[in-house]
């Protein structure tokens, strides 16, 4: 079949479409603030395994001593302490950072992003989320 000029710029539209389509599934996973990924469970399952991420629990004291993620560390976002503490963290370090539903954890890898941290990981849903994928709760 000869290309024609109306099968040409099909063609060109299926091939733009084939490479822009995974090129905006990349980008639909970050929130945009500066190195901050946003992640679902069963992703964060697999990220949290390795020994190279850090795991931040940003909610309260007593919800951390009622149940959290193994090797997670709490820096409570509610606490006047929190920046302080974020400074004394690396900031080229990866870092997984939840809360209950997602809210808390939003702010907070938004405020280490202006902080200079470059690799942020956020979970979508909290650890409502990540035990419902089957995650583990320690407490």
């Amino acid at each position: 079949m000869p290309i024609t000029h109306e099968v040409l710029p099909r063609k060109q539209l299926a091939i733009a479409t084939a490479l822009l389509v995974p090129l905006l599934a990349l980008t639909g996973c970050s929130n945009g603030g500066g190195g901050v990924t946003d992640v679902g469970a069963k992703e964060a399952i697999t990220l949290a395994a390795q020994s190279d991420v850090k795991v931040i629990d940003v909610r309260t004291p007593q919800e951390f001593a009622a149940g959290h993620l193994p090797n997670a560390i709490n820096i409570d976002i509610e606490a006047s302490t929190f920046d302080t503490q974020v400074k004394q963290l690396p900031v080229s370090a990866k870092y997984f950072v939840y809360c209950r539903s997602g809210n808390r954890s939003g702010v907070a890898t938004n405020r280490m992003s202006a902080e200079g941290f470059t690799s942020l990981y956020d979970l979508q849903g909290g650890i409502q989320q990540w035990a419902a994928a089957g995650g583990s709760v320690v407490s």
